[in-house]
């Protein structure tokens, strides 16, 4: 009796472990959708490789076209002012935004970073484009996990990778320097995304 009890403990926590957080559907990617990542120099890859750039890697995982939008220096108010035009010019099914950490580094503070996303996912909505979102962590002693963005993604419904930034950019050994990834760094953060992508049904 106490070794079948002691199975079935185990077996729920192997089925609770393997879970793992849950996501906001999204619509299935079909073979030939275009994905757009979109935002800093951690979408650029500064530290890296264009073909090391987290774009390129998950282009190769997920056999989708990832048009890689980042731009080095960019703060989420330019971003939300860019944007427009590269969602006519790609006409994406999916974005993937990863910005404000530049908002956080020129210490511009969290409510304008946090209104210009939330303006940058409700615009990709409103054109049929659904999104996913990387949060970005504050730099400062270490690295700090910034709460709007999980704010955002349960207000509107979008699924939001809240661990592999904070997790890369506090590793020295995945780190180009003190505020990009390495081409390893890289690959970690594609291979996040993928993982909510498959766990939200886009894949």
């Amino acid at each position: 009796m106490r070794r079948a009890f002691l199975l079935l403990a185990f077996l729920g926590a192997a089925t609770l472990a393997g879970c793992g957080p849950s996501y906001p559907k999204l619509p299935r990617l079909g073979t030939d959708a275009v994905v757009l990542a979109f935002g800093d120099s951690l979408t650029f890859g500064t530290g890296a490789t264009p073909a090391q750039a987290y774009p390129a890697e998950l282009e190769r995982m997920i056999g989708r076209k990832v048009v890689a939008a980042g731009v080095p220096g960019e703060v989420s108010a330019e971003g939300l002012e860019r944007l427009p035009r590269l969602l006519e010019e790609t006409k994406p099914a999916l974005l993937i935004l990863c910005h404000g950490g530049n908002d956080f580094l020129r210490k511009l503070g969290e409510e304008g970073a946090a209104a210009n996303v939330r303006a940058m996912v409700r615009l990709a909505r409103q054109q049929g484009v659904a999104v996913m979102i990387v949060a970005t962590p504050k730099p400062g002693f270490g690295v700090s996990k910034v709460k709007f963005y999980e704010e955002i993604g349960k207000e509107l419904s979008v699924p939001v990778e809240t661990e592999v930034l904070a997790d890369v950019l506090g590793s020295g050994s995945l780190k180009s320097d003190l505020v990009h990834p390495n081409a390893e760094g890289y690959r970690r953060i594609a291979e996040a995304v993928a993982k909510v992508l498959k766990k939200a049904g886009a894949l």
